[in-house]
This record gives structure tokens, C-alpha cells and sequence, in this order.
């Protein structure tokens, strides 16, 4: 590991030369500070994490809030947070991933050390109790997803709600008229989690919208109820042609219940999901789906953060359009 007293003899100059050059704190010459920083390049020289927060009042480091809930889908977190590590070294910047529900103490416990510069904060709900707290953050931050009240905050997700309307129009223009969302585990909408609220909202605005009769289905993320909805749905619905599904874990599962209650997808039954387009395209019968794009709103909010870092002017709110990518699970009724 090269030292700061390699750079110095490299460059000819003390340790301490290459300390101020580093911080800035007294002045040097323009031809010293130029051949520190040759050496530095030339050598590879990296400051210590605690030096260079020192030099810079900044700890290069942000916070990723991710509360490992109940009914939370763990590998599609975990995409949203990759991308956000990957875009924070691209600034230099390290991730503190905080998986703990402490809520407002946790939030308030990382905000006054030291630890971080700002915070990316997940699984946001319609009336989160953490926001009035960010709101008086002296740190950055930013939401992925977006509570009920986004004033003075900075959101950025995907267009749920838009998502769900793309489902049930795709399906309604196939001819589809008695449709059904299989969603996210009871807890969650318990929460209030905000994604979940909006797909339910936009499903049911376009299901209207369009003249169709549907209806709403939270599920437990495991096989068995996978099983226990279908036999419901086709118990109570027997009419039904078409279901949207916002439920990463039971997509599967569920074509296989239905197949085995003697429903072929799609000659009798079109299936949409909301999931990431690796899961929808590795199902036994590749499902048409709208994108999670987590990789983009993880790097989208790293991005607004340093910004902000910075003092440029962010939006308030960014929100992804949805895309549906049509796969072998939809067909046109007779």
C-alpha cells in the first residue's frame, strides 16, 4: 500500500508538503502542487478514509436505508441497492447499508456522527414517520419511492401507478374484461408502503376506465398461497381471463397453480406481472411484465444526492415512465 511518505520522496518534497497539497490548508507553490499530484497518479496513491475526511469536512461515505420489513421481496432490494454502490464509487464514495427498522432514532443516530455526507432512504410509506425528520436534516437526502405529501422532499422511483394502468390496458386491449391483481403480501399494504398503494391505484383507475370488472388479491410471497388465490379467484370469478401480478416471489408458482386447477396460460388466462425483466423472462412460460429498473433509480438518486452535495438545484420529483415488454403469457380472447 503506497504511503504518504512514498508520494513525498517520490515528489522530492516533506510529508507535509503533500499533506497541505492534499487539504489546501497553506499555501504552496503551483509547481510543487503539480509535482505532488504527478506522484500521486504515478504511484496510485489513495488518502486514508479518516484523512480526507479531515481535509474536506466530508466522509465520502452516503447512507443506504433499507429496513428489512416483513413482505419485503430481499433480492429486488438488494438490485436497488448494487446499483447505488456502484454509482457511489463512481463519485468516490463508500455505501452504508443500514438494514435495521430503528426508524426516526436510526435515522437521527447515523445523521448526528460524523459517518455520513447524505442518505438514500427505501420502503417508503404513504405517511412514513421518518420524514419530518429528513425534512430538518442539516445532510442531503433522497426517497426512493414517494410518500403522500412529497413537499421538501426529493423522490425518485418508478411511475407504479402508471405501471398498473399499463397492465390492465394491455389487457383490455386484448379483450380481456374481467381481470384480477395478485399483490404484494398483506403487510405491506398494512404499511401503507407507497409502491404497493399505487399499483393498486392505477390498476383500479384503468380497470374502470375501461369498463372492467376487478378486483384486488393481496398474497403472501410463498407457493401455498400462491395456490389458496387461485382457487379462490376461479371459485369466485369464474369469469376470470386475465391477472396482473405485483408479487416477485409467487409469480411462478402461480401459473403453476392455475395450470394444475386446469387453466392454460394463455390460451385461458393472460398473465401480466410487475417485476424485473430477468425474472419474466426466465418463468416457464416468459411473462409480459412491466420493468422494475432498479439499476436506473439506484443510479438516478445517486446522482440527484451529489447534486445536491454539490448545491445544484435537483426536481422534487422523479418519476420513470413504465415499459411493458410483451412475452408469450397474453393472447387476444376470441
Amino acid at each position: 500500500m503506497v504511503k504518504i511518505t512514498d508520494v513525498a520522496r517520490h515528489a522530492g518534497v516533506s510529508p507535509s508538503t503533500v499533506s497541505y497539497a492534499l487539504s489546501g490548508k497553506r499555501p504552496i507553490s503551483e509547481e510543487t502542487r503539480q509535482r505532488v499530484e504527478d506522484s500521486i497518479r504515478e504511484l496510485g496513491y489513495r488518502p486514508h478514509a479518516g484523512a480526507r475526511a479531515l481535509a474536506s469536512s466530508r466522509s465520502n461515505v452516503l447512507a443506504l436505508v433499507v429496513p428489512l420489513r416483513a413482505g419485503i421481496h430481499v433480492p429486488v432490494v438488494m438490485q436497488f441497492a448494487v446499483s447505488v454502490v456502484t454509482a457511489a464509487r463512481r463519485h468516490d464514495h463508500d455505501v452504508l447499508l443500514l438494514t435495521q427498522e430503528e426508524g426516526e432514532e436510526g435515522l437521527r443516530r447515523v445523521a448526528d456522527t460524523a459517518l455520513v455526507d447524505a442518505l438514500i432512504v427505501m420502503d417508503v410509506q404513504l405517511h412514513d414517520a421518518r420524514l419530518p425528520l429528513l425534512r430538518a436534516l442539516d445532510r442531503p437526502s433522497v426517497l426512493i419511492g414517494f410518500p403522500a405529501e412529497a413537499d421538501g422532499l426529493t423522490c425518485i422511483d418508478l411511475d407504479f401507478e402508471a405501471a398498473g394502468e399499463l397492465c390492465v390496458e394491455h389487457l383490455a386491449g386484448l379483450g380481456h374484461r374481467v381481470i384480477a391483481l395478485v399483490g404484494s403480501p398483506p403487510e405491506v399494504y398494512v404499511r401503507e408502503t407507497g409502491f404497493a398503494q399505487r399499483v393498486v391505484r392505477g390498476f383500479t383507475a384503468a380497470a374502470d376506465r375501461n369498463g372492467l370488472s376487478s378486483s384486488v388479491h393481496p398474497c403472501e410471497a410463498d407457493p401455498a398461497a400462491a395456490r389458496q388465490i387461485a382457487e379462490r379467484l376461479l371459485r369466485e370469478r369464474p369469469a376470470l381471463t386475465g391477472v396482473v401480478v405485483h408479487n416477485e416471489p409467487v409469480l411462478e408458482p402461480l401459473i403453476d397453480a392455475f395450470e394444475a386447477l386446469g387453466l392454460r396460460v394463455p390460451g385461458d388466462l393472460s398473465v401480466t406481472a410487475i417485476c424485473p425483466d430477468e425474472l419474466a423472462g426466465r418463468v416457464r412460460v416468459p411473462v409480459t411484465s412491466v420493468a422494475i429498473p432498479a439499476a436506473e433509480v439506484g443510479a438516478g438518486s445517486v446522482e440527484l444526492l451529489m447534486k445536491k452535495l454539490g448545491g445544484a438545484p435537483v426536481p422534487q420529483a422523479t418519476l420513470l415512465p413504465p415499459r411493458l415488454t410483451v412475452r408469450t403469457s397474453t393472447r387476444s380472447r376470441p
